[in-house]
């Protein structure tokens, strides 16, 4: 996978209206989420409607409550490993909200201005797939290609800049294999 003025190679595209430009400045940061709809649910498309704008209060009751949020992220990656791109990198997209995090050599605040952010379809209790860890992979290693600054180090999650709100993706995602993916990626 490559990465061609901000957009994956050969990953389907639908475009958000939930975006606006960065800020001067490096993108240097992933930040890695899950999300599911309706809560504990998989499949469907209430997700990309979610991030479009589209999402229909009337199809189930949790959407009611989340139908008007201008959300989007940079890329979804589905329990089946593929991936869909809703921006550019070098857009802004609106998915780590009011955050914060050390960086290991400074607190950045605000990381929607310097990091990507990738959703997982998933929710914090069920493991995610095989897939999913291997288009992850696939992903970063391309946002590492074109954006020197992002690093395995530099790889966060919702609930590590957002600690207050947010859990995602939760005790289920397995940071261990995460790096065993990128290290066979590297190695071969």
């Amino acid at each position: 996978m490559k990465c061609n003025q901000g957009w994956l190679d050969n990953v389907r595209r639908v475009i958000s209206p939930n975006v606006n430009e960065r800020p001067e400045g490096e993108i240097s940061a992933v930040v890695l989420h899950s999300i599911s709809l309706p809560p504990g649910q998989f499949g469907g498309d209430h997700i990309e409607r979610l991030f479009t704008n589209q999402l229909d209060p009337n199809a189930h009751p949790y959407f009611a409550t989340i139908a008007e949020l201008e959300v989007s992220a940079h890329v979804l990656i589905r329990r089946d490993g593929e991936c869909v791109q809703f921006a550019p990198f070098a857009t802004r997209t609106w998915h780590a909200g009011r955050s914060q995090w050390h960086d290991g050599h400074t607190l950045r605040r605000e990381l929607n201005d310097f990091a990507v952010g990738i959703e997982l379809e998933g929710d914090e209790l069920t493991p995610y797939r095989e897939a999913q860890y291997r288009s992850l992979a696939a992903v970063l290693h391309a946002l590492f290609d074109a954006y020197p600054a992002i690093t395995p180090a530099r790889i966060t999650s919702h609930e590590r800049v957002a600690p207050l709100r947010k859990t995602d993706p939760g005790p289920a995602f397995d940071w261990a294999y995460l790096r065993h993916c990128l290290s066979r990626c590297t190695d071969g």
